[in-house]
């Protein structure tokens, strides 16, 4: 049988690095400072679905109700159609609100409403703590 080249082996080369590999690329590959990987990069002025979906339920339409116009957003205009479903007898509808109005209670309600006053003490001694370890992290840095 016939030794193997050192090359087919691979033994290490003059022009092998031992810092390239996968995740480093040679230095001639690599981005230069300021240069990005995506260069057309994201256009400036577009938008994310959240702002979007933010600017077209905050948007005003208008309404007619008793003979009058009003202008209202178009989030309170769906909530306002699912009311009068709900009142018309749809208990998707009406399901529908009670949980929304479930879940903003809950978070307009301060966390330690429901304590009693022990677990309220026990809470207010975990923040205390909290406070002092945020204190001496920052004394430290």
């Amino acid at each position: 049988m016939a030794p193997k080249s050192p090359r087919a082996r691979g033994a290490r080369t003059p022009e092998r690095r031992a810092d390239v590999g996968y995740g480093r690329p040679p230095l001639e590959h690599q981005f230069k400072p300021g240069q990005s990987g995506n260069k057309r990069g994201r256009p400036k002025g577009s938008k994310s679905e959240a702002t979007i979906l933010n600017e077209l339920l905050s948007r005003k339409i208008n309404i007619n109700q008793n003979g009058t116009t009003r202008r209202i957003s178009v989030l309170e205009g769906m909530l306002l159609k699912f009311a009068e479903d709900a009142l018309r007898g749809n208990p998707k509808s009406a399901a529908f609100l009670l949980a929304r109005k479930q879940l903003t209670e809950s978070f307009e309600q301060p966390a330690t409403a429901d304590l009693d006053t022990d677990d309220q003490k026990v809470f207010e001694s975990f923040v205390k703590e909290l406070e002092e370890k945020f204190r001496k992290q920052g004394d430290h840095k």
